[in-house]
């Protein structure tokens, strides 16, 4: 009777562990599945981008106070640019901060959330 017992609890806790075994093994999936997904939606993303000028815009509209500060006739306005960005709703910021960050990477965007 005993060792029915102690079988019976055996078997409970070995059918314990091996559900727990077999958890995580499907989260160690899952992650992999989205580690994957990310990567291809990365390809796509750069195969799409190929023919695109968007980074360059970006490129570009972003150089713009980069170059003018040099100018002492351009950093009054480009100050009073700034100022005006601050002064938009914060959804607005973000907008522009994903697009970009699109543009670049998704990735990057973690790097500019301490920004704010």
């Amino acid at each position: 009777m005993i060792g029915a017992i102690i079988g019976a609890v055996g078997d409970i806790a070995g059918s314990w562990v091996k559900g727990k075994a077999d958890e995580a093994k499907a989260k160690q999936q899952a992650k992999l599945r989205v580690i994957e997904n990310e990567g291809n939606w990365e390809q796509i993303m750069a195969k799409g981008a190929a023919n695109s000028w968007k980074d360059e815009w970006f490129t570009i509209i972003l150089s713009i106070p980069l170059i003018g500060a040099f100018i002492p006739e351009a950093v009054p306005y480009i100050m009073a640019g700034f100022k005006a960005l601050q002064a938009t709703p914060e959804w607005y910021q973000w907008a522009v901060l994903a697009a970009i960050s699109a543009s670049f990477g998704l990735r990057g965007i973690n790097k500019f959330k301490g920004l704010k």
